[in-house]
């Protein structure tokens, strides 16, 4: 049975959004941005928290070129799913559905965020007719 990945920690998040953001980077030009002027510490900090999204799977590492460059192995969607499925198997038994209402429900939403709710469930009930059909 595959191992369910496991949750990231706002430290390593920090890392990701960075990757995400600005692309590839060296380990260095990650703690420049995430500290300004780093010294061996922080530098050390960035290091590991690479290490551990690596291997988290969440990161690669580009070790042709020197210094090895980092960039991201997920996709912000991909982890927010993740997150928001681990929160529903903890809370909710698994479902999605009590808490995308309750998002929904407690959420000031514009007018362009509720159409864009109508449209994405429109598109799942024109998949789910046909898929039926097939």
């Amino acid at each position: 049975m595959p191992r369910a990945p496991q949750d990231v920690t706002d430290a390593e998040l920090a890392i990701l959004q960075r990757l995400w953001d600005e692309g590839p980077s060296s380990v260095r030009i990650l703690a420049e941005r995430s500290y300004g002027k780093c010294n061996a510490s922080q530098h050390a900090t960035v290091q590991k928290l690479l290490e551990r999204l690596e291997a988290k799977g969440c990161v690669r590492r580009d070790r042709s070129t020197w210094p090895h460059t980092f960039s991201s192995a997920i996709g912000r969607d991909e982890l927010i799913g993740r997150q928001l499925q681990q929160t529903a198997d903890k809370l909710c038994a698994g479902s999605l559905q009590p808490l995308i209402s309750h998002l929904v429900r407690s959420a000031k939403l514009s007018e362009e965020d509720r159409q864009s709710l109508r449209g994405v469930l429109a598109n799942l009930v024109e998949e789910n007719k046909k898929n039926a059909k097939k």
